[in-house]
């Protein structure tokens, strides 16, 4: 019997076979290699003139390696195209994160506006958009408290009722000035408190209630549903303009604004953040003190920057479209519909190819209020008319201001009821401007 670890007979090195001490080398033969296998290879048996077996390559027979490497340098290839793929897909998805998280939400406003639903307007037509722009004076935060000291409070410095129609051919800003007296209901204070309805001045709402106080003072005041809401302050403001390289104004005469730290000279020129913020809020020591020039300042600017945004392409270049869309993203506060990059993209594509003649700006008609001539009041009918049709999403026409061939709105004569005979209903006219008049202030 074979003990534990013996090898069977007839094995090399087991019984049978000799004993592997004292045996020369030469008595394990070698492995030869098969000649079946190496004639798949491409090689044939020879013997040389020893008679010792070797082997050649066939006629024709060439061996493989050339071709495995240039499999394994299109793996390397593919691999190297993937992890760029993947690369790209990876910075795409940072980038989109990184903007959709810089925005901040206004739930509070969402939710106060959804207490009041019943009192709100409803809406007349699909797919036009109503979004209230509002500029806030906090000086609130590091940039911000350059421009006076912080009380706690913040009022709104601009507001803007923008109506883009239906068909995304046309787009109409409007300005409220913030001496405007209106009917600003009761509303929710930062310390849970709540004002009584009142009387008074237009940009206390902001500060009494917040963006959800103001969209419900601009809807009794208008009768225009908002669908969303901006506030931008001044820190988001410059940041805009520097996005873009600056945007172009033009002044008839040279600016010499100690409180607004401006000084400019007449003619065409370039601002930038700084320059730009203290253009549009200048009010006492520019033109003639009057928040009717600063408005028509403001419009003026915003149309240069529409203009600036569509001529330089930027809304479909990568590289220049970023910059504008972290600096708006990180700078403004929103409504909840609005607080993601894809919902403020579509809103920005369906607006982009509107042309310039067609982003029209004018300021709500109205004349010094007879109480308090400091103060504004709506003229009527003719502001009735202008909201009308904003609500029902029809065209007006925009005369510039120094234009005298179309009357005042005032001047005007209502239009014919429909039904009594009388041709088609004329398009009313209204004082203002569009992104594409390139006056001089």
């Amino acid at each position: 019997m074979a003990q534990y670890g013996s090898l069977p007979p007839g094995r090399p090195g087991g019984p049978g076979a000799g004993s592997r001490r004292g045996a020369p080398p030469s008595a394990v033969p070698p492995v030869r290699p098969s000649p079946t296998r190496e004639a798949v290879r491409g090689r044939t048996p020879v013997t040389d003139r020893a008679g010792t077996p070797g082997w050649t390559v066939a006629p024709g027979g060439f061996p493989k390696p050339p071709r495995r490497r240039r499999r394994r340098l299109l793996r390397w290839l593919g691999l190297v195209m993937v992890l760029v793929v993947l690369a790209g897909a990876g910075t795409g998805w940072w980038t989109y994160r990184t903007l959709d998280g810089n925005i901040t939400e206004d739930s509070s406003a969402a939710a106060e506006l959804e207490r009041y639903e019943r009192e709100r307007p409803n809406r007349f037509v699909g797919g036009s958009r109503n979004i209230l722009l509002i500029g806030s004076d906090s000086r609130s935060g590091t940039d911000n408290a350059r421009y006076g000291q912080d009380g706690g409070t913040q009022r709104s410095d601009t507001t803007i009722l923008l109506h883009v129609a239906a068909d995304r051919n046309s787009a109409t800003a409007v300005s409220i000035p913030r001496d405007l007296m209106a009917q600003i209901p009761s509303c929710l204070r930062p310390d849970g408190s709540r004002t009584g309805d009142r009387f008074a001045q237009f940009n206390w709402a902001y500060e009494w209630g917040g963006a959800a106080c103001t969209i419900r003072t601009v809807e009794k005041l208008t009768g225009i549903r908002i669908d969303h809401h901006m506030v931008v302050d001044f820190r988001g403001f410059k940041k805009m303009v520097d996005a873009v390289g600056g945007v172009e104004i033009c002044l008839k005469k040279p600016v010499s604004d100690t409180e607004a730290k401006l000084t400019l000279p007449a003619g065409r020129q370039i601002l930038h953040g700084e320059q730009a913020l203290g253009f549009v809020r200048a009010r006492y020591s520019l033109g003639g003190g009057s928040d009717t020039e600063r408005m028509e300042r403001q419009q003026q600017f915003l149309g240069s920057l529409v203009k600036k945004v569509q001529s330089n392409g930027v809304l479909l270049n990568p590289g220049r479209l970023y910059p504008l869309l972290d600096a708006a993203t990180s700078s403004i506060t929103t409504d909840p519909g609005l607080a993601s990059l894809r919902d403020l993209y579509e809103l920005v594509r369906g607006m982009r190819d509107i042309p310039t003649d067609k982003v029209q700006f004018l300021t709500v008609p109205r004349k010094p209020y007879a109480v308090d001539p400091n103060r504004d009041e709506l003229v009527q009918p003719d502001a009735a008319r202008l909201f009308g049709q904003l609500r029902m999403d029809r065209p007006l026409t925009i005369a510039s201001p120094d234009s005298s061939a179309p009357p005042r709105p005032q001047d005007r004569k209502p239009a014919a009821t429909p039904g009594t005979g009388a041709g088609p209903t004329p398009v009313p006219t209204f004082t203002g401007t569009t992104a594409g008049a390139a006056s001089c202030r």
